[in-house]
């Protein structure tokens, strides 16, 4: 092999060798990508829409949270997803975007109480199998208003017990689901102890210790990275979450740093109170303000 061929074929081969490098790199890159933003349909005003995720994107999220649609007197969510096809197009469509799914929300238990409706079993039995369908490892579930255990301790037991069957089901199907109380982080640590379940955990959300006067970030630490599956990154409606003086998200971020937690960031509300519909503005600031301060 003359001087020149060597050169050359040395040449091709450093940059085949950078190409596979760089590709590497950048699959890593999204793999390893500590905190992820999503927003949910239910509040772009999107509920159970295949057109939640292509907004999702316009707003420039990672990500969204789908709902399972609503529930009422129905003995199970009015869930699209249950269909095949349905279910399909928002896989298909999530990929074409680069989206992900991060997580279902069974919203319906903000006014239903799950302590005492009957069927529960059901219920969020049909979310963990929309789950388990669409390969989603986490679920959202509020204690709701009837079941804050703060003005309503006596249904304590009933949830512990309720609590312990659905972490049952979701160990079974490989899934976490993660519930949202008005207790205090040490209170939520007992409440998880005595339901036993590492398949149920927190969905933390900034706007219940906020508006209770406690410090978030105490509250985090209590809890512990073990304990939190996903957060709920809002706090109530008023201000964007970048004018919000009671919320310092850089604070918030060094602790979640300092915690090793990584995971799903989850705007759920913190819309400018003069434009509370206005979905593409609310929704992209907050999530351009969270990508500045925890993708920078």
């Amino acid at each position: 092999m003359n001087r020149r061929k060597f050169f050359d074929t040395a040449l091709a081969g450093s940059m085949l060798a950078l190409s596979w490098t760089s590709g590497f790199a950048g699959l890593r890159g999204r793999k390893e990508k500590r905190y992820k933003i999503a927003v949910i349909d239910l509040m772009i005003l999107k509920r159970q829409k295949l057109s939640a995720l292509p907004l999702a994107s316009e707003i420039g999220a990672d990500g969204l949270e789908v709902d399972m649609g609503g529930l009422g007197d129905r003995p199970t969510f009015d869930n699209k997803l249950a269909d095949p096809a349905v279910r399909q197009q928002y896989l298909d469509k999530a990929k074409e975007l680069n989206l992900e799914i991060c997580s279902l929300a069974m919203t319906g238990f903000y006014s239903q109480s799950f302590a005492k409706r009957e069927g529960y079993e059901n219920t969020v039995g049909d979310c963990i199998e929309t789950m388990r369908q669409m390969k989603i490892k986490t679920a959202f579930l509020p204690m709701g208003i009837q079941g804050d255990l703060v003005k309503n301790p006596e249904l304590r037991p009933a949830i512990v017990e309720r609590l312990k069957v659905v972490g049952k089901m979701a160990e079974k199907a490989g899934v976490v689901i993660g519930i949202e109380t008005a207790l205090s982080a040490t209170e939520e640590v007992k409440l998880l102890n005595d339901v036993g379940s590492k398949a149920v955990q927190i969905y933390f959300n900034f706007s219940n210790p906020l508006e209770a006067g406690r410090d978030l970030c105490e509250e985090l630490k209590i809890l512990g990275k073990k304990r939190i599956c996903q957060i709920h990154c809002t706090d109530k409606d008023g201000v964007w979450l970048e004018n919000n003086t009671r919320l310092d998200m850089k604070k918030v971020k060094a602790t979640l740093d300092k915690m090793g937690w990584k995971g799903w960031l989850v705007i759920e509300r913190s819309r400018d109170a003069s434009k509370p519909r206005d979905v593409k503005g609310n929704f992209g600031a907050n999530t351009a303000f969270m990508k500045a301060i925890f993708q920078a």
